[in-house]
């Protein structure tokens, strides 16, 4: 072992110790001690947001000197109203229900022993991130309030940002006297730290939680030795049935593309019944090119749309996270729900309709982690669905799906109350 891989040891290991240590004593904290460090942390970041900015400036000049995307770019930069967005985010989930010490059942044996089901925090949760520096107050408050203490591993590109709100969040810890050991953060961009912590922490940590692209996403569920809650892909799709309101089609599609063409919420294919392609696409490839938005399309789509560049098949199971959509004619809404079966990632999906009976059929159809009738993509986050924030968006099955809030980081564990029963 090299020295830089002891010297990487000797940090993540004592990492491990202090926040386990830390969760200890955190879970047993009132949800009014939490919610305390909440909103003082909330206080520190707009107390110090000229801070933040100016160590965002570093990270922005240093991604733009090595090129990185208009998407990637959006994602990293904070300005004053991100930032006031962040302390609001916290003051929310700081108003949120306590998550930890619900009574989910309870029911009574015939031998007398009273059984309740009762939540509890997961325990140490490692989450490891890219560009978004909000991330690193969104996760860390989502993990508080759950009663779970976390390590962070921000992205090298948002590092001096990350720092500068952590340090906030730790300021909220201490001024509600709650051990900050809790809200560790890795203090070095070197990569071998992630290859660490997915693979030699499973002594402390118990759940891993990555929100980034597609590269990250996939190491750390092929690396991680603890559970993976995630998503690999956000492949959206909006589809558009024949007994879609034009207006509507136009502004849903329009907003689910381009509102924000870099999160994983945004929509990368629209479908369309062929016997409306007519009459609801025009407008709606009117509005996405006068928007900047590059169309792909299928022969049917092509031929109503002259802007449109003929699609390929990889159009299909593409992530673009940019202004381009791929636009394809189905026959009917079974051949919709079909081919987001084949080419989607189980993330959110939006059917346009005015039948109701059609709709309901989509909704229950689909396999996806979020399903909308007459509504944007968009709308796949935890700050809409009341949840304050999100880590991110789930797409398997086992434990979380969908937004990951606060309730989402809890599990649960059986209170059983006797009065003496023994087992025959």
């Amino acid at each position: 072992m090299t020295n830089e891989s002891l010297d990487i040891a000797r940090e993540m290991t004592a990492l491990g110790v202090a926040v386990r240590s830390a969760f200890s004593e955190l879970s047993t904290c009132s949800g009014e001690l939490r919610n305390a460090a909440l909103v003082a942390a909330a206080a520190a970041i707009r107390t110090n947001a000229a801070k933040i900015i100016e160590a965002n400036q570093v990270d922005m000049m240093s991604a733009k000197s090595r090129g990185i995307t208009t998407a990637m770019l959006d994602r990293l930069m904070l300005d004053e109203d991100r930032v006031e967005a962040m302390a609001a985010g916290l003051d929310c989930i700081s108003e949120l229900p306590d998550p930890v010490g619900r009574i989910l059942a309870e029911w009574d044996r015939p031998n007398g022993l009273n059984i309740q089901r009762v939540t509890v925090p997961l325990g140490v949760i490692g989450i490891i991130y890219e560009s978004r520096p909000n991330v690193t107050a969104d996760a860390a408050a989502l993990c508080l309030k759950s009663g779970n203490a976390v390590i962070l591993r921000g992205g090298s590109e948002s590092f001096e940002s990350n720092h500068a709100i952590y340090a906030c969040m730790r300021e909220g810890l201490r001024s509600a006297g709650i051990n900050e050991n809790a809200l560790q953060m890795v203090g070095t961009r070197d990569r071998a730290a992630v290859g660490f912590l997915l693979s030699s922490m499973a002594e402390w940590i118990d759940v891993i939680v990555p929100r980034g692209g597609k590269s990250l996403i996939k190491r750390v569920q092929d690396e991680a030795r603890v559970p993976v809650i995630g998503h690999l892909e956000g492949i959206c799709h909006v589809y558009l049935h024949a007994s879609a309101e034009p207006s509507i089609a136009r502004d849903v599609v329009l907003n689910a593309k381009m509102r924000r063409t870099g999160i994983c919420g945004a929509a990368e294919t629209v479908l369309v019944d062929a016997e409306a392609a007519a009459s609801l696409l025009p407008e709606v490839c009117r509005a996405l090119s006068e928007a900047g938005c590059e169309i792909r399309a299928d022969e049917t789509v092509a031929a109503l749309v002259p802007q449109a560049i003929p699609a390929i098949e990889s159009d299909w199971s593409t992530e673009y996270l940019e202004a381009i959509v791929s636009i394809r004619a189905v026959d009917n809404i079974d051949a919709a729900i079909a081919h987001i079966a084949k080419y989607g990632s189980g993330h959110t999906e939006s059917i346009v309709a005015s039948d109701t009976e059609s709709a309901e059929h989509f909704l229950c159809s689909v396999d996806s982690a979020i399903v909308l009738h007459n509504a944007s993509t968009q709308f796949a986050d935890g700050g809409e669905f009341g949840m304050g924030a999100e880590i991110g968006i789930a797409t398997g099955r086992v434990h979380a799906r969908g937004p990951v809030g606060a309730e989402q980081l809890t599990s649960y564990k059986y209170v059983v109350r006797g009065t003496g029963q023994v087992r025959p």
